[in-house]
């Protein structure tokens, strides 16, 4: 039987993928993804990805045309987010949408672009239950929301002096895109961290 991830692999372009990069090290292979704006050209870099057939990673923003022709966008109901990486590592299955700004962003706009990723993996999920015919598609992941900003600050900052929410170490779960977690960029960032 296919993995929610398998099927995911099936259902979505290719192109419309992030690649994974391994790099071997004493312990073994190292994942990591390069996030790319290209409208914009800059890009995030996440380390200690998950093994590359536990996860996949969505460029929403690029291949996922907002559907101006069938709806109005007054409330934002068009707006996406930049990325989903949807994984399944055994322990735990997390869907996170993220966005990346070059400086801060308003709340109120983010917000909106998570809340059109979510809908994307809404969309992803009732695809996979009428044409794959699994019943339970996703239905067992939990979401995180985060938005990744200031990407053109140096990055000589650390990842300790880059801020999370009010508090670094808040353990407020960001399961809802009015909760997101915000991250100034510092150059490196863990998957773990970001969950």
């Amino acid at each position: 039987m296919l993995s929610d991830i398998d099927i995911l692999k099936e259902m979505i372009n290719k192109k419309a993928t992030v690649q994974l990069k391994g790099q071997q090290d004493g312990k073994g292979i190292k994942y990591s993804v390069t996030l790319t704006e290209p409208q914009h050209s800059y890009s995030v870099t996440i380390d200690r990805m998950p093994k590359d057939d536990k996860v996949i990673v969505i460029d929403v923003d690029t291949y996922f045309p907002a559907p101006r022709k069938i709806f109005t966008g007054s409330k934002g109901e068009c707006k996406r987010a930049d990325f989903v990486i949807v994984t399944n590592t055994g322990t735990e299955k997390i869907i996170l949408c993220l966005e990346i700004k070059k400086t801060k962003g308003t709340n109120s706009t983010i917000i909106q672009q998570l809340t059109g990723a979510q809908c994307f993996v809404a969309y992803c999920k009732e695809i996979g239950k009428a044409f794959w015919h699994k019943h339970n598609f996703l239905d067992a992941y939990q979401y995180r929301f985060v938005s990744i900003g200031h990407i053109s600050i140096s990055k000589k900052k650390t990842q300790s002096e880059s801020s999370t929410n009010k508090n670094p170490n808040s353990k407020e779960i960001h399961d809802c895109p009015n909760r997101m977690r915000k991250i100034s960029y510092s150059g490196s960032l863990r998957f773990d961290r970001l969950i």
